[in-house]
């Protein structure tokens, strides 16, 4: 497992990949749906490249809420798997479940729900967010 925290000078990275279980520090978690322009492992390389993508804004969501939350990291599918790396990508989806179910805090990010909305508006709106119709909901 690998998760994501703020650097000190404000760039995203990477812990090292934690094998033991017990050295695994309180973490947030993600949980949305993927849209077109998602941020890679890869892509969180050049953070310049990251952060022109639609999706570094659930990264950034993800990170803030997890700082005000008193958490120092969190993860994301998206961007904290190397999906280059076939035996990395198995153990991931054979662990995702218990990455899940061992998260300090779990946050969803709805992009298909605006945050400017009436309140009656918002409940239809969250009412039929696409991430009530996914595989990997709560």
């Amino acid at each position: 497992m690998r998760l994501l925290y703020n650097a000190s000078d404000g760039t995203l990275r990477w812990t090292h990949d934690i094998i033991r279980s017990k050295e695994i520090p309180p973490y947030a978690i993600l949980s949305h749906t993927w849209g077109e322009q998602e941020v890679t492992f890869a892509d969180l390389k050049d953070m310049e490249n990251a952060q022109s993508k639609e999706g570094y804004r659930k990264i950034r969501f993800c990170a803030q809420q997890a700082e005000r939350d008193g958490l120092d990291y969190f993860w994301v599918d998206t961007c904290c798997i190397n999906k280059t790396n076939s035996h990395e990508l198995q153990e991931a989806i054979n662990s995702m479940f218990r990455w899940y179910q061992n998260a300090e805090r779990c946050y969803v990010f709805l992009s298909d729900v605006a945050n400017d909305t009436s309140e009656i508006d918002s409940k239809s709106a969250l009412k039929q967010s696409r991430w009530f119709k996914r595989g990997w909901t709560l």
